[in-house]
């Protein structure tokens, strides 16, 4: 009982939270590598994790109420070869403790090169390099049969040039989780936190908080898996300018606002589909699954008018291969490129078991 009284108390902490950052725009934020795609499966079904019906500990890694038993001993590497020489990957661990719970461990980082340093003269002086890091301890316990709970405390170093910055967040998920209708939904807020020093002494800048709301439906009679991931719930407007999209009134005095009432309705969809990302995953095979996703707002944010192209489409596969699951997904940004992203998961305690003793269960 004390446990569910936690519960409320944390949910309601973290709503007061959100009510309190409304108003916080994308720009001016911190440490935004945080919201990189941490598993190639991730970056396959549009950016966002979301629940998953199957053992999972880069979906973990994100919605922490999803550590389970089926997780324990599970070690994941992630490697993403970005734009240009810019490169960032994942490595995590989880364990399960009887008394305490499920536990993950993971380290994520990113590495944004060298870069030529010169004077206001223009004079070469040297290189430097430029990095940022997380160091992630994640925990997750089930209430009962279909409730979970589960929380992420991240420590953050931010290296640019001679400035540095020290980060501490957190994330908070609820997930509920129905296996006889197939159903999984998931609550997350993260990167709740603050800059603990700042890169100019007093300049201090927010977090990447995001608030996500995850669905996940899978079939009965057939191998598909649809997913709908809604991001940003605690700031409205993702637009770049920021208009009154609901006006007080819709048509003018004369009654001839009936273009402008469309135009707005327009706007008002364009918006709210920027918060939504879309994912299916087909799996025709126990040890293959093909995944694709669709992220509306990367494609309005990204996409050059005057070509045609799959500007916020992304794809992947995923392949069991003896003890190891690989994961590739490819994500497109923008006509210049598509990363592509790798994930190799696998099970330390099968990893160095005895094919004989493997044979026993």
């Amino acid at each position: 009982m004390l446990l569910k009284k936690n519960t409320f108390v944390i949910l309601f902490l973290l709503l007061l939270y959100a009510q309190n950052s409304y108003a916080q725009r994308q720009s001016g934020r911190v440490y935004e590598f945080l919201n990189l795609s941490q598993t190639a499966r991730i970056t396959a079904l549009g950016g966002y994790g979301f629940p998953v019906f199957d053992p999972d500990l880069g979906m973990s890694l994100m919605i922490p109420s999803m550590l389970s038993q089926d997780h324990n001993n599970h070690l994941s590497l992630n490697i993403v070869d970005y734009f240009d020489d810019i490169n960032y990957g994942t490595v995590a661990f989880t364990h399960y403790f009887e008394r305490l719970g499920h536990f993950s461990g993971a380290v994520q980082y990113i590495d944004y090169g060298s870069f030529v340093e010169a004077n206001e003269l223009g004079q070469i002086t040297g290189q430097f390099t430029a990095g940022e890091y997380s160091f992630q301890v994640g925990w997750g316990r089930a209430l009962n049969e279909q409730f979970a709970i589960g929380s992420n405390l991240k420590l953050i170093y931010s290296s640019f040039h001679d400035h540095s910055s020290f980060g501490l967040a957190t994330d908070v998920a609820f997930s509920y989780h129905n296996q006889e209708r197939l159903l999984a939904v998931s609550l997350v807020a993260r990167n709740m936190g603050t800059q603990i020093t700042q890169y100019h002494d007093g300049n201090r800048e927010p977090l990447p908080l995001d608030i996500v709301l995850g669905v996940t439906k899978k079939l009965e009679n057939a191998p598909f898996q649809f997913s709908v991931v809604a991001n940003n719930l605690h700031n409205y407007d993702l637009t770049y300018e920021s208009p009154s999209l609901i006006p007080d009134h819709f048509t003018d005095p004369d009654g001839n606002g009936s273009d402008d009432f469309q135009e707005r309705m327009g706007d008002l969809a364009d918006n709210l589909m920027r918060h939504v990302v879309v994912g299916v995953e087909f799996t025709p095979l126990e040890s293959f699954s093909f995944r694709a996703g669709y992220n509306y707002r990367r494609r309005q944010e990204m996409k050059v008018e005057s070509r045609l192209s799959t500007v916020g489409f992304s794809w992947g596969f995923g392949l069991r291969i003896s003890r190891f699951q690989l994961n590739y997904g490819r994500s497109n940004h923008h006509l210049a490129g598509a990363p592509n992203h790798i994930s190799i998961n696998t099970s330390i305690q099968e990893l160095f078991q005895r094919p004989e003793d493997n044979n026993n269960f």
